[in-house]
């Protein structure tokens, strides 16, 4: 625009002198340019005076005066038109950079997200993968395990069809000859079972509500080593001051309310951590660190040994407190007893007992504190410790006494009343009794188990 302004000025002076010479110049009787200058947006600005409307106005080159004029200032319009515009998309511009600087730094940011979350999340699955790799062998194992049950399955299928002829046709078959295999195939079945070794315990179901009855704190319990026709129960409610014990004939006349016998104990006991093993009741004695074992037939206590060391009366209890300092329990490999020491710092100590004598055969110091734990369990010889006795608790924590070693778990149950107060495996039952804020119930187990073969023998 400046240059434009700088030819065309020189112009238009020439022409307005030229052609009327005679006129004298003013500002009133001619053109005349006064100045020309740029504005602060870089645009040209002339002021310029014009003469009166009669002046010259029938000379042809005033016309064409005109006419350049106006071309002029059409061009000076659309010049103005054009800054307009260019102003216009100076500043969307201006706009678009500093979205597109936005973008990039959010671009930058996904990208730095995105491998963060892409390492946490194959760290992940590198820890689910290596949880599953211990699995791998017994699945392997199941593999073979189910042609050995399929086999079974088959030679059921065939005795079932001999019998169903044997009902058609009576006396078309060798009896003696079709007794020979059921005992032979009744052999191989038991056999088999006898080669299930201890399993892992892997879920939880449950619970099933039995009864409800007595206080918030309690125990109830059947005796594992039972004949599965003996289905006695044993009813201590209350974690102290009590010494009564309530027997049932069967789990339908516990429901019943119906009690066969009541047993009057010497001694209070403390907590709700009791037992009942190979006919003898095994409880500790209240404010002591006594064990006591109580015999049912002969109504009278048999033994007692102090557990040494051990804390007692609210020193090292579970989280819940009660009492429960220590804790008896059994499981498929005998009789165990769990508590805390200064000794191992507040921490879980895992003693085997002899059920006769108590003394102890064996002891594992864990590092799991003993007031962190809610409850725990005994199921082949590995502890499972609860984190809580409220609702929300889980199997955390497994401590395997086979290898010395323990793992954190993670296996969720229904603490379905809220405060539990009493959780002990029962290994005929293959079950856990549990005193769930006043109510007894029962959770099923879910356990892994690896069939040994005759080479593992």
């Amino acid at each position: 625009m400046w240059t434009l302004s700088v030819v065309l000025n020189p112009l238009l002076f020439l022409l307005l002198f030229g052609y009327c010479p005679s006129a004298t110049i003013r500002p009133k009787e001619g053109w005349q340019v006064y100045s020309s200058a740029q504005d602060a947006d870089g645009r040209c600005i002339c002021t310029v005076v014009a003469p009166e409307q009669n002046l010259c106005s029938r000379d042809a080159k005033g016309r064409q005066l005109r006419q350049l004029l106006e071309k002029v200032q059409n061009m000076s319009q659309s010049i103005e038109v054009l800054n307009l515009r260019t102003q216009r998309d100076f500043q969307y511009i201006m706009r678009m950079e500093s979205q597109i600087k936005g973008l990039r730094s959010k671009f930058r940011q996904i990208e730095s997200d995105r491998k963060t979350l892409v390492n946490k999340n194959f760290q992940e699955l590198k820890g689910k993968m290596e949880s599953l790799q211990p699995l791998i062998p017994v699945l392997e194992q199941y593999k073979t395990d189910s042609k050995l049950i399929s086999q079974f399955k088959e030679e059921i299928r065939n005795l079932s069809g001999v019998l169903m002829a044997i009902q058609e046709e009576m006396g078309a078959y060798d009896y003696e000859e079709l007794q020979q295999k059921i005992l032979h195939l009744e052999n191989r079945l038991h056999s088999c079972m006898n080669k299930l070794t201890c399993g892992k315990l892997m879920k939880i179901t449950g619970p099933l509500t039995v009864k409800t009855s007595g206080t918030r704190f309690g125990a109830w319990m059947t005796d594992p080593q039972a004949s599965p026709k003996n289905n006695r129960v044993w009813y201590m409610d209350s974690y102290t001051n009590n010494n009564i014990v309530k027997e049932y004939k069967s789990i339908a006349d516990f429901v019943a309310g119906v009690a066969s016998r009541t047993y009057n104990l010497p001694f209070k006991w403390a907590g709700t951590n009791h037992m009942v093993y190979n006919g003898s009741l095994y409880y500790n004695k209240m404010q002591s660190n006594i064990i006591v074992r109580y015999s049912f037939e002969l109504g009278q206590v048999v033994t007692q040994r102090a557990l040494e060391s051990a804390g007692f009366h609210n020193v090292y209890p579970y989280t819940w407190g009660g009492f429960s300092d220590i804790d008896l329990m059994a499981d498929e490999l005998g009789l165990w007893a769990v508590y805390a020491t200064n000794q191992n710092a507040g921490n879980i100590v895992i003693s085997q007992l002899n059920p006769d004598t108590l003394q102890i055969l064996k002891t594992w110091n864990t590092e799991y504190s003993k007031r962190n734990a809610g409850e725990s369990f005994m199921i082949c010889g590995t502890l499972y410790i609860t984190n809580s006795h409220l609702t929300g608790a889980k199997v955390y924590y497994a401590y395997s006494t086979k290898t010395s070693t323990y793992e954190y778990t993670d296996i969720p149950f229904h603490n379905q009343y809220f405060h539990m107060s009493m959780l002990d495996y029962n290994a005929r039952d293959r079950a856990l009794y549990g005193w769930n804020n006043g109510h007894q119930v029962l959770f099923n187990v879910t356990l892994f188990h690896i069939i040994k073969t005759d080479d593992d023998s």
